[in-house]
């Protein structure tokens, strides 16, 4: 009992418990708990975490989950992140579709094999961000691997804005297009005729002059996600000079060794 006791006060254990919350998060009561991070816990049994009844975000990326049924009670529960856990289905018995404040879901990484699995998903009329894999951590699902997939989820879920990280609405989306047009437009403008760079004076601009403006707002959150914008564009100017005048200066010295050497006599 010792050792039982031990893995749940450290955290490693396959079972959410009760003490193993209120040690991580320093609250007394389940129900004051408004945020929970168990990434790579070893949970296999999500256990009492249903009795966090106002829970708003929770994280439980890379455990040993399969059954969501404890997830029901979450009816305030707006993130949920399940990324690199054994969940094969999400229609049985469809514990997310009471969870109606449900607006970002990720469950890339899991083995999810069938579309079927996610119309319980479409009743949740919050649900904006979408994601079944992620390729930066190389998570995906079986059901991924459908020529249509990507057609069929956007089908399904009219009303998501990001699918696997990608905006699929507004001017992310737009960008993303843009961005497309471009590499189109490359390859076209690379096609020689009779040895001449084929020209096209039909070309017109990809976006309008005032695409890039930044539209001013009274809100103050957005003016400060607008400031860190610019403050990391910024430093990816930096960076891209520093880059440049580095390539230069290797290119240069690059160049002198080649140079055949040269004897006074």
């Amino acid at each position: 009992m010792d050792n039982k006791r031990d893995k749940d006060q450290d955290g490693d254990c396959d079972k959410v418990t009760s003490a193993l919350l209120k040690s991580l998060t320093g609250e007394f009561d389940l129900e004051s708990i408004l945020f929970l991070k168990l990434r790579g816990q070893g949970i296999q049994d999500l256990g009492c975490i249903g009795e966090c009844m106002n829970l708003e975000r929770l994280d439980l990326t890379g455990n040993n989950i399969t059954n969501l049924a404890a997830l029901s009670s979450l009816r305030h529960l707006s993130v949920l992140n399940l990324s690199a856990n054994k969940v094969s289905s999400l229609a049985h018995p469809e514990p997310l579709r009471s969870c109606e404040s449900l607006q970002n879901l990720n469950v890339a990484g899991n083995v999810i094999s069938s579309i079927e699995n996610l119309h319980c998903l479409q009743s949740l009329n919050k649900l904006e961000n979408l994601r079944f894999k992620d390729n930066t951590y190389n998570y995906t699902n079986p059901v991924c691997r459908n020529s249509s997939y990507r057609a069929i989820i956007l089908e399904m879920f009219p009303n998501i804005k990001v699918l696997d990280g990608e905006r699929v609405v507004g001017r992310g989306s737009d960008l993303y297009q843009l961005c497309k047009d471009i590499d189109d437009t490359i390859k076209v403008a690379s096609i020689y005729k009779n040895g001449q760079l084929v020209e096209h004076s039909d070309c017109k601009p990809w976006v309008e002059d005032s695409y890039w403006e930044i539209k001013r707002s009274n809100n103050a959150i957005i003016e400060e996600a607008y400031k860190q914008f610019n403050d990391v564009l910024h430093e990816c100017r930096l960076l891209n000079n520093r880059a440049t005048h580095i390539i230069s200066q290797t290119e240069r010295s690059m160049s002198l060794k080649k140079q055949p050497k040269q004897f006074a006599i």
